[in-house]
C-alpha cells in the first residue's frame, strides 16, 4: 500500500544524502514524498536535481551560534513552525522522518503538534540540540552509535547507522596508479584542511613523494586555492564540489576529511583509510567523539584542528604511504562501522508507523 512520507533535513550534503538514500528506498516502493528544506541549505539544489518535490521554510540554528543570530533563530522559529504545520496539513503525510539540520527543528515540532509519527536519524556519537528536545515524543530513533540509546527511550531507538548511498558499499581497493589522497571538508569546505593542503604541496614536489591529490575546497575558496594547485606542479585537481563521491572515493588510497557523520560513515562503507580532523566548534564537540570511535578501534588517525598543518598533512600522509600493512589494517577495521541497510531500515520503519497510524 502506498503511503505519504515527509522528509526533512539540510544546510550541509552530510544531512541531504542520507536523506536522499532514504528517499530512494521509499520511491522504489512506490510512495508518495515530499521535501521540506531552506532555500539557503544544499537541499535546495540536491533535492529537485534528484527529482523530488520540496518546499521551503524558513529557519537558523539556535545553538552554538552567536547571540545575534539566536535572536534571529529565536524570532524565525513560531514561523517556521507554523508554515511547517501548514504544509503538514496540505500534504497529510503518514510519517515524518528528520535527517537534522537547521530546518529539522519547526518541522519536527510542528509532526509532535499534529499528532504524525515522528522518525528522526541520530547519526553522531552525541544528540544534535533539536533531537535531545524531542527525544521523548519520537516515534522511532535510528542511531549511528550505541552508547546514543541512554539518550532516547530504549524501547523507541536503535541503532541502524546513517543511509549511505549504496555505491559506497561496493567499492574496492584502488590496485595502480600514483598513490590518491582525497582531501575533502565537506560540501562547503574547510579552512583549516584548505590552508594544510596548499602548504604541503611544496613539500610533496620537493622530496618527490609522486602523490596525487583530490581536494574539494568548497566554493569560497576554490578559485585561490586551484590557481595555486595549477602553480605547484603536484599531480591531480582541486574541485570545489564533488557530486559523484563514491567516484572520487574509488580513486583514492586514503581521504582526509572532518568527522561529519555523513564523512564518517561514507569511510566505513567504503572501506577506506582516513586522516580525521574534526571541527573543533562542533555542537557538543560530536566531531571529536566520532573520530575518536573509530581511533580506538584502530580503523583511523586523528588530528586536531590546532595540530593540522602542510607539514602535518605530508607527514602523516607519507606515513601511511609507505606502511601498505597500516593501511590494509585500517580497511578491514573500518567496516566494523559500516551499515549497509540503514536506508532500508529507515523505510521500513516509515511504513511500520504508517500502518500503524492508520
Amino acid at each position: 500500500m502506498p503511503y505519504s512520507f515527509l522528509l526533512t533535513g539540510g544546510g550541509t550534503g552530510g544531512h541531504v544524502f542520507p536523506a536522499l538514500a532514504v528517499a530512494r528506498v521509499l520511491r522504489e516502493r512506490g510512495h508518495r514524498l515530499l521535501f521540506v528544506g531552506t532555500r539557503a541549505g544544499m537541499e535546495s539544489r540536491l533535492v529537485p536535481e534528484a527529482g523530488y518535490e520540496m518546499e521551503f521554510i524558513r529557519s537558523g540554528g539556535l545553538n552554538r551560534v552567536g547571540l545575534r543570530k539566536q535572536i534571529q533563530s529565536a524570532i524565525q522559529l513560531p514561523v517556521g513552525i507554523a508554515a511547517a504545520r501548514r504544509i503538514l496539513r496540505r500534504f497529510r503525510p503518514d510519517a515524518v522522518f528528520s535527517m537534522g539540520g537547521f530546518v529539522a527543528g519547526p518541522v519536527m515540532i510542528a509532526a509532535v503538534f499534529s499528532r504524525i509519527p515522528l522518525i528522526i536519524m541520530e547519526p553522531n556519537a552525541v544528540p544534535g540540540f533539536a533531537n535531545r528536545k524531542v527525544a521523548r515524543h519520537v516515534y522511532r530513533a535510528l542511531l549511528g552509535f550505541e552508547s546514543t540509546r541512554a539518550c532516547f527511550p530504549p524501547e523507541r531507538s536503535e541503532v541502524t547507522g546513517l543511509p549511505v548511498r549504496p555505491e559506497f558499499f561496493n567499492l574496492r581497493p584502488k590496485a595502480e596508479g600514483a598513490f590518491s589522497v582525497l582531501i575533502t571538508g565537506g560540501s562547503r569546505g574547510a579552512r583549516t584542511l584548505n590552508r594544510a593542503s596548499r602548504e604541503s604541496w611544496p613539500l610533496f614536489r620537493e622530496r618527490g613523494a609522486g602523490v596525487r591529490i583530490i581536494h574539494q575546497t568548497g566554493a569560497i575558496e576554490h578559485e585561490v586555492l586551484a590557481k595555486s594547485f595549477r602553480d605547484s606542479g603536484v599531480q591531480g585537481e582541486v574541485v570545489p564540489f564533488i557530486s559523484n563521491m563514491p567516484c572520487a572515493f574509488a580513486n583514492a588510497d586514503m581521504v582526509v576529511a572532518r568527522a561529519g557523520a555523513g564523512s564518517v560513515n561514507e569511510i566505513a562503507a567504503a572501506g577506506m583509510p582516513s586522516v580525521l580532523v574534526p571541527l573543533p566548534f562542533a555542537a557538543d564537540d560530536h566531531q571529536r567523539k566520532n573520530a575518536q570511535s573509530l581511533v580506538d578501534a584502530g580503523a583511523a588517525r586523528m588530528l586536531l584542528d590546532a595540530e593540522m598543518n602542510g607539514e602535518r598533512l605530508f607527514q602523516e600522509v607519507e606515513s601511511l604511504r609507505k606502511n601498505p600493512d597500516v593501511l590494509s589494517r585500517m580497511r578491514d577495521r573500518v567496516r566494523q562501522f559500516a551499515h549497509p541497510g540503514a536506508a532500508e531500515r529507515a523505510a521500513e520503519v516509515l511504513e511500520e508507523a504508517a500502518l500503524t497510524g492508520r
